[in-house]
């Protein structure tokens, strides 16, 4: 459990984060001058902070940072269980501080989860096949005690998380933003959910909006904390790829699955499968290359009972049966709106009580 507030060592790294244009090349030269974040701070005077190489702007932002914000951000973070992990940390994931950039600072919130992990990355708007493979893919491998390590985007990165929690398994969700900040906004009931049972990371300052120049960067984390990489479904140039070039120069297995050669969705991961990448249909091709000693320990949720369920939940379950309903006519059925629907259709799948089947239908999960 973490303390309803952040040590003093925490909110001096907070401090750090928080100052503009005080990015992690800077904290680790801070760090390499001073010897500890205690040092760093026990003397800010920009004259002392100078000798880290800062520009005088720079160095006098560190003890400028406005108290106001610093407390709030603390307190924030303090409520949501958020704890903050330097490099120096003894509990710094050790795969992730021998990559060639590591982080300085990592916000944290869950539970850290054991070795061994898997990343699991692809497009944003990757079709039902692609992503029904990979949430099958994913929740095998979460059953046998392999965590699923992805970003929390659309498409890909959903079924890989929601495969992982089918299986009752650990994934991680490194974010391209602020760890208080929560995108995309249609996942909220998804990172709530990891939040709960797994772990969510991110090396942006609390407030940090989703830029798009966080991503490459949150890649490198993505891959770093993995002992490979699954390119589920990826055009050329996109980000997935960058993730799978992080991964090969970070020393990782890159396994893809094979597309369609008319797909132009899929080029990008048929191109990484013409350099090399592991070909992968199923769970057990990763798992005959990374870790074929692991034991086999299926592990599947109950479906929630009626008891359990809010009026919102149970209007929403009640038009489903064997016959799966399009989203649109659960809505029309429900009376609820759109996002209503879409957010407790998610809740559900989560707690294994609807499934999603291609082309947004959906179908009741019986018990027993």
């Amino acid at each position: 459990m973490h303390s309803n507030s952040l040590s003093s060592r925490e909110l001096a790294w907070l401090r750090l984060s928080l100052t503009p244009r005080l990015g992690r090349k800077t904290m680790h030269r801070l760090h390499q001058v001073f010897g500890s974040i205690e040092a760093i701070v026990a003397d800010t005077t920009p004259a002392r902070l100078a000798r880290a190489g800062l520009s005088p702007k720079l160095a006098a932002a560190i003890p400028a940072a406005q108290e106001e914000r610093l407390l709030a951000a603390a307190r924030r973070l303090a409520r949501g269980g958020v704890r903050l992990i330097s490099y120096w940390d003894a509990d710094f994931p050790p795969l992730l501080a021998a990559i060639p950039d590591p982080p300085a600072l990592l916000y944290v919130r869950g539970h850290w989860p054991p070795e061994p992990g898997l990343a699991v990355v692809g497009s944003r708007r990757a079709g039902a096949q692609s992503r029904q493979l990979t949430r099958e893919i994913a929740r095998d491998l979460a059953a046998r005690g392999v965590c699923i390590i992805s970003g929390l985007a659309r498409g890909i990165d959903t079924a890989a998380h929601q495969g992982a929690l089918d299986a009752d398994g650990a994934t991680l969700a490194v974010l391209g933003c602020g760890i208080d900040q929560i995108y995309p906004p249609e996942n909220r009931v998804l990172f709530e959910k990891i939040a709960e049972v797994g772990t969510l990371v991110s090396e942006y300052a609390p407030g940090t909006p989703p830029f798009a120049g966080n991503f490459p960067g949150r890649n490198r984390i993505v891959s770093g904390l993995a002992r490979g990489v699954l390119v589920a479904e990826a055009a050329a140039g996109s980000g997935s790829l960058i993730t799978a070039e992080f991964a090969l120069e970070q020393g990782r297995e890159v396994f893809a699955l094979p597309g369609s050669a008319h797909d132009s969705s899929c080029s990008g991961s048929n191109a990484l499968l013409k350099q090399g990448a592991h070909l992968i249909t199923e769970a057990r091709d990763i798992l005959e290359i990374l870790w074929s000693n692991l034991p086999q320990a299926p592990r599947t949720p109950a479906a929630q009972t009626p008891e359990t369920l809010s009026a919102e939940d149970l209007r929403v379950l009640a038009p489903l049966d064997a016959t799966a309903l399009h989203i649109d006519e659960i809505v029309r059925r429900s009376g609820l709106t759109p996002m209503e629907v879409s957010a407790i259709l998610l809740h559900l799948e989560l707690q294994g009580s609807v499934r999603q089947l291609p082309g947004m239908h959906y179908q009741r999960v019986r018990s027993g």
